[in-house]
């Protein structure tokens, strides 16, 4: 091992060229993410107060904390 950071990439004097492919995809899938509709759940009923527990791996019920 050694303690040398790792080295950036070089930027790239060119930009990046795309294939007709490769745009139409980039067009699509940009088309797909604007018509994608947004969906607005209710609020939990009865959840766990605080950040969400599956996430940041802590459940508390009842004063007992568990960490699975």
């Amino acid at each position: 091992m050694t303690d040398d950071p790792i080295p950036e990439p070089a930027e790239s004097a060119e930009p990046r060229v795309l294939s007709e492919a490769a745009k139409r995809a980039l067009a699509e899938a940009e088309a797909r993410r604007a018509a994608a509709a947004i969906v607005v759940l209710p609020p939990e009923d009865g959840g766990p107060r605080g950040p969400e527990p599956t996430r940041y791996g802590d459940w508390e019920k009842k004063g007992l904390a568990v960490d699975f």
